[in-house]
């Protein structure tokens, strides 16, 4: 099937006759053979043909070749449709013949043909009968056709590719395999995940989706982990678009497991990163059987397979170990962080039931947020433990030992995209929050993926289109903010404009060390503080002159992708009219996608790597879509380009033949 596979090893032939032995025995448990659908693929004609046996055989009828189709020169075999041997009915002549008429005209059928993959692909299905199905149907034997020339296979050979299709695609009845688990039985798969926990239909339900899609999404990208008895147990996709995105905000990436780790009906991971409007992008999605490192390596190396060995520079997470070994085996180069937003939201529910709870999170929050230095983070920690006597408290010593992946002061040299969540009540939002509950049956979750998607693809689209038609209102006389108007996108310039704003309220720009071209700047700030007070706070910048650099102790560059207030003043007191371009990220500008073609280049191409030539196609014909949308114009303009260079490519496949 098309970019579809396991990662179970294949069976001994002593495990294959055990478990054929199993599966033509009517006492054990029932399977179903997931049914064909248009859109299925496979390597060979044999294994198609194998295919559609092993799934007759489970319904209860059998298989002929009604036609085939050879080419003219090589007899090479492109087309074929396999049928119900009820199909038609008997020539007039061996009418009155005395053997029984099994002919019906059923219209049970599949066609399939050679498709430019080398893969035989399934075009067009006919599930209904007109005739009663019969028992399981022991051992097909697979007829060869007179244009065949080669060795037909063995009895071993076949069996073998035979039980390795239907390993492949056997999905249970029941959803999971076996529903007579029994309490200790529950708890122990709770335990030790190996398989899906579905309902009757979901596996047969994300398969026909699968199917449906790759007809639909040409780079579409699946796959599925079955466990040693054939059953599902992780699931990876990717639609096209999630995976042009991952090309162009792929730098920074939230791995989003709350619907795992919180129990959800649906046990999603969703890959997620931000665009140039500094909303959500999906960049993947599974299903997980339980969260172990073994899941998550087969799920992190299936992105990386997909996303053509693309690696993050960041990843953010929950607190989980067996991410966290997960995330170091298979991103060994990313910096790998624990997301703010989840701590803080697990403050009341670990700290609640303490004595001065109220003051334990106020002198919590301030070790948090307030702190710029190291030093400072470790002295408002320890004043929080001994003056309130938590020091064996579990999560907070959990928490401290792991400070070097989430406290903000200690990941100032981490680029964040605006991921960082580092400022008090800023959240990393699940990217289906408003789609997916608690109970959301998987089947419904299909249709509800679709929406969220088509919704985060229109507001993106209506973002591109503001940002390149409407002008920003100034709101000073900063060239700062001149200068960026033109170049950011309508959110990202929102968010830099106010920090341009707050330069009015840093009242002090002191230089107090020298260190050749380097010099430490003091800017001083009035914040808000407690009782909405204003305080007084210092911000130490450096700035180097010959090398142009500037870095403020706040660190919002990083965190952020943008210039700080405080940096912004340091600049301008030195006289400095236009921000630095190492400081204006391609990421944020507003034609960033028509600018930046990842992996475009000519000299990179595989001249055999056929999937590498889809995607770098893909990429550069979905430029077009997104500015082809802009205007009626651009669209008339874009259609014609797609016409004239449809109109080219063929003239060299003339010229060729």
């Amino acid at each position: 099937m098309a970019e579809a596979g396991c990662s179970n090893e294949r069976l001994t032939n002593g495990e294959l006759n055990e478990k054929e032995k199993e599966w033509d025995d009517g006492t054990e448990e029932k399977k179903e053979f997931v049914a064909p659908a248009v859109g299925m693929e496979f390597e060979s004609y044999d294994d198609a043909y194998n295919y559609y046996n092993c799934y007759a055989k489970e319904v209860g009828f059998r298989v002929r070749v009604k036609n085939s189709w050879f080419k003219r020169n090589s007899r090479e075999k492109y087309g074929a449709v396999l049928c119900c041997s009820s199909q038609g009915f008997k020539r007039i002549k061996d009418v009155n013949r005395l053997r029984k008429e099994t002919r019906t005209g059923c219209p049970a059928m599949v066609r399939m043909r050679l498709a430019d993959s080398k893969r035989w692909r399934v075009l067009e299905v006919m599930h209904e009968h007109n005739h009663s199905l019969g028992a399981k149907i022991y051992r097909p034997v697979k007829k060869v056709s007179t244009g065949n020339k080669r060795k037909s296979l063995s009895s071993s050979d076949a069996e073998g590719r035979t039980i390795k299709l239907y390993r492949a695609l056997v999905i249970d009845s029941e959803g999971n395999g076996n529903s007579s688990l029994n309490a200790r039985d529950v708890m122990n798969f709770s335990e030790l995940p190996d398989q899906l926990n579905f309902k009757r239909g979901d596996a047969q339900a994300i398969y026909n989706y699968f199917c449906r899609m790759q007809l639909t999404n040409p780079n579409f990208f699946y796959l599925m982990d079955l466990n040693d008895e054939g059953h599902l147990r992780n699931v990876f996709w990717v639609d096209a678009r999630s995976r042009a995105s991952c090309g162009y905000f792929g730098d920074v990436v939230y791995i989003d497991n709350t619907y795992l780790s919180s129990k959800f009906e649906i046990p999603l991971v969703a890959f997620v990163g931000t665009n140039h409007h500094s909303q959500s992008v999906l960049l993947g999605c599974g299903l997980l059987a339980g969260e172990t490192t073994e899941s998550y390596i087969w799920l992190f190396k299936a992105w990386i397979t997909c996303m053509s060995g693309c690696s993050p520079q960041t990843i953010i997470t929950d607190r989980c170990r067996a991410l966290q070994t997960a995330i170091a085996e298979a991103f060994p180069r990313a910096h790998h962080c624990f997301g703010l937003s989840h701590i803080m939201k697990r403050v009341p529910e670990k700290l609640g039931g303490l004595c001065h709870y109220d003051a334990i999170k106020k002198a919590f929050m301030k070790a948090v947020y307030e702190t710029l230095k190291v030093i400072d983070f470790e002295v408002a920690w320890g004043f929080m433990v001994q003056r309130f006597g938590v020091g064996d408290h579990e999560w907070l010593q959990s928490l401290y030992e792991d400070r070097v992946r989430w406290a903000p002061v200690y990941l100032k040299d981490t680029v964040f995209a605006g991921m960082s969540a580092a400022r008090p009540g800023e959240i990393l939002n699940p990217f289906f929050e408003r789609y997916v509950h608690k109970q959301t049956p998987l089947k419904e979750f299909l249709d509800k993926y679709e929406l969220a998607l088509q919704k985060k693809h229109k507001e993106e689209t209506i973002a591109d289109i503001e940002s390149r038609s409407i002008g920003p209102t100034l709101k000073t006389r900063c060239s700062f903010e001149l200068q960026l108007s033109k170049l950011y996108s309508k959110e990202i310039f929102k968010k830099f404009q106010f920090e341009v704003e707050e330069m009015y309220s840093c009242f002090s720009t002191t230089q107090i060390h020298v260190d050749g071209p380097i010099i430490i700047f003091l800017v001083k700030e009035r914040v808000l503080g407690e009782s909405s007070r204003r305080e007084i706070r210092d911000f130490e910048v450096l700035y180097n002159r010959s090398a142009g650099e500037v870095r403020c102790i706040c660190s919002c560059f990083n965190f952020y992708g943008y210039l700080c207030r405080h940096a912004l003043c340091v600049l301008n007191f030195n006289g400095v009219e236009e921000i630095p371009c190492k400081y204006i990220l391609p990421r944020w500008k507003k034609d960033y996608k028509r600018l930046y073609v990842p992996d475009h280049s000519s000299n990179d191409v595989d001249s055999t790597d056929h999937m590498q030539w889809f995607n770098q196609l893909y990429r550069s014909a979905l430029q077009v879509v997104e500015e082809g949308v802009i205007s009626l114009e651009h669209y008339s303009v874009a259609l014609e380009a797609f016409e004239e260079s449809l109109n080219r490519v063929r003239e060299v496949e003339e010229k060729q033949a």
